[in-house]
């Protein structure tokens, strides 16, 4: 048992330990650490790193904290999303995947807003992977009003990984090249990578809303190749029978990976 001598002065206790009880106190601290698991223990340790100078340290951290795929591991690598470091905030985005969707969505939707394109970016990408309906409006907004490439195209996957129909408006307007109302046009709008999402993920949402634009987008041959493919797979997907026609049509493309392309969703129409 610890056993201090206590001393009185001017009202206060001060207790000072006797000659040789630091140690019995150091044995007591280290027997608490010992009743943590093995995953409370990494954890701990993970939380240490983040207070490092070195970014690559706390980056690894972070990568750390994420692979352990737990909540109590995702509340602490929170901590770095408002680091000041962009790489330390948009690694955070990603190692916070194991919380709910909920609160999630609640701690990443305000870094699309970050000033920095790269973090915008993977905050995008990390919504997209929790999947949670509630930030389809703020990712609509980016795919349609940000100005760069890069982060329209991740707000378009994301909407596509979502998977809910309330996108199939914006990723129709981002396919097409229209801004939305009141809103300028984005520059590069035209985008092919951020067309290609777009497309792609019409097709994994499964509306029939989408198929006007994606048929647009098949038949307008000023349209990158790759673009046009995408059009045709997200067709066969949705099995809209009125894309019959335009996919007959594509399937005698001299391109023979749109014909292709053409030809399979052709045949996956039929089966519906």
């Amino acid at each position: 048992m610890l056993i201090a001598r206590t001393i009185r002065a001017t009202g206060l206790v001060i207790c000072v330990l006797l000659p040789g009880q630091a140690g019995i106190a150091a044995t007591n601290v280290q027997q608490a650490g010992d009743r943590l698991t093995p995953i409370q223990r990494e954890i701990e340790h993970q939380k240490q790193r983040l207070s490092s100078a070195d970014i690559e340290e706390r980056r690894d951290a972070l990568m750390r904290l994420g692979n352990l795929q737990r909540p109590e591991a995702a509340r602490v690598a929170a901590g770095a999303l408002a680091d000041a470091a962009p790489i330390i905030r948009a690694t955070a985005a990603h190692a916070v995947g194991s919380l709910s969707s909920a609160e999630g969505n609640t701690l990443l939707i305000p870094l699309l807003k970050d000033k920095t394109e790269f973090v915008r970016r993977e905050t995008a990408y990390a919504l997209g992977e929790l999947g949670n309906r509630s930030a389809i409006g703020e990712l609509s907004e980016l795919l349609l009003t940000d100005k760069d490439a890069g982060v329209r195209g991740a707000a378009a996957v994301a909407l596509g990984r979502i998977k809910d129909e309330t996108a199939v408006n914006a990723l129709s307007q981002a396919l097409s090249g229209v801004a939305r109302p009141g809103k300028k046009k984005s520059k590069g709008s035209e985008n092919e990578f951020v067309m290609r999402a777009a497309a792609r993920s019409l097709g994994q949402i499964r509306s029939r809303a989408g198929t006007p634009v994606l048929i647009s987008t098949l038949e307008n041959e000023t349209n990158p190749s790759d673009v046009r493919r995408e059009a045709a797979t997200a067709l066969g997907a949705i099995g809209d029978p009125s894309a019959a026609s335009a996919l007959r049509i594509a399937s005698g493309s001299t391109d023979p990976y749109l014909a292709e392309a053409a030809r399979v969703a052709s045949r996956k129409l039929s089966k519906n």
